[in-house]
């Protein structure tokens, strides 16, 4: 397998933070995407999630526009990739309302001023009032901007989310069975809920994208955009300039891979009002790609057999030749990056659901006994087979 992303200093399998947490306390649903405590009011009927995550280094491609064309909004945008990446893997645990959002911005004051700051702060305000307006409830409770230019040489936005849920509404992936069909939803287009054309990208797999895509005379413009421990054959070794088209799409490269990360979250709001007890479990395709899934159920075999057409973005990484199909898989949402677990007369609800939100959805695969007391997937795919 291809070293494209552990040589530009990430793991796209994460196996030393699973090996480090092995022995922790799983929650009160150990089977679940995201931990479940104790519910801090003390009622014995509910339970509660504390989730952090952020926008990663997508911040670093977006102090690469705005210091190539002075436009704000790509700082905007990545207050969308904060909290997506918190609520969407809140989603897979079966909550939909009553989100409680503290965030924080660390940034390099020399190089990132209160203007790009506002657009952060703007964008979180502006995107929670998006979420209540299609029944999905985000409070924030203010957020702190740290000045830490000895750490960090742009800019950062994480975010942490609380939620209560009902016990007997929690989503446990241990429910996922043998005999289940895999939905997928699509990460790419534009759903009702977005202002233009969405490539798909996320905010997993930024690392790899931005150099695999961007030219090298970003490495001499903005060395501050890229860790000084990596070779320097890895840094920006595309061929793309921020004004070229992705090929395939009437969009910059650029904005392709900026494209807001997107939410499924009125999909899945209405999705649980009508069929919860139906979905065996949720899973949100982020870090470890289309491999996310194997850490979930127990002795499964997951077989994706009918992927979605790879969209253009993502086979615009692949042709820089500098990453494996394999590694595409385990890097990369590759066209979904949620997926719902279910029998196969609510996978065509799912389909539906999603459809009167212009998101595409298909079954992808399903599932089947282990050969043995491993999880295990198989991709097969229009780039090969592969197992993991």
């Amino acid at each position: 397998m291809s070293d494209a992303y552990l040589s530009r200093g990430v793991s796209a399998t994460k196996d030393e933070v699973h090996s480090a947490i092995a022995k922790q306390d799983k929650g009160e649903f150990a089977g679940a995407f995201c931990k479940l405590i104790p519910d801090p009011c003390g009622d014995p009927a509910w339970c509660a999630a504390m989730h952090a995550d952020g926008a990663g280094t997508k911040s670093s491609l977006a102090y690469i526009k705005y210091r190539e064309t002075g436009d704000l909004s790509a700082f905007y945008n990545i207050a969308q990739d904060s909290v997506v990446m918190n609520l969407d893997d809140l989603l897979c645990v079966g909550a939909t309302d009553g989100f409680v959002l503290s965030n924080t911005i660390g940034r390099n004051a020399h190089r990132v001023g209160g203007d790009c700051i506002k657009a952060v702060i703007d964008g979180y305000t502006d995107f929670c009032k998006l979420l209540g307006e299609y029944g999905v409830g985000v409070t924030m409770s203010g957020g702190e901007t740290a000045d830490v230019g000895d750490l960090v040489a742009t800019i950062i936005a994480d975010s942490t989310f609380f939620v209560r849920i009902k016990r007997d509404e929690v989503i446990d992936c241990a429910n996922i069975r043998p005999g289940d069909v895999i939905v997928g939803l699509a990460s790419f287009g534009q759903a009702v809920y977005e202002k233009s054309y969405n490539a798909g990208m996320g905010s997993n797999g930024l690392t790899a994208a931005r150099h695999l895509l961007l030219s090298h005379e970003y490495a001499e413009k903005y060395p501050e955009t890229y860790s000084p421990t990596i070779d320097i054959s890895k840094v920006y070794c595309g061929k793309y300039k921020v004004g070229d088209k992705l090929p395939g799409c009437d969009v910059d490269v650029i904005d392709a891979i900026l494209s807001p990360t997107r939410t499924y979250a009125p999909i899945i709001r209405d999705l649980l009002a009508a069929k919860r007890d139906s979905i065996h479990g949720i899973i949100h395709c982020t870090g470890g790609g289309q491999g996310k899934c194997r850490g979930f159920g127990e002795r499964i075999h997951y077989i994706k057999d009918s992927l979605f057409d790879i969209p253009p973005l993502f086979s615009a990484i692949y042709e820089n030749g500098d990453i494996s199909a394999s590694e595409m898989y385990q890097v990369f949402n590759m066209g979904h990056r949620m997926e719902l677990y279910c029998d196969e007369a609510t996978a065509s609800f799912v389909i539906e659901t999603a459809k009167k939100y212009r998101v595409d959805a298909k079954i992808v695969g399903y599932t089947e006994a282990s050969r043995d007391e491993r999880n295990h997937v198989s991709i097969r795919s229009e780039l090969g087979s592969f197992e993991y």
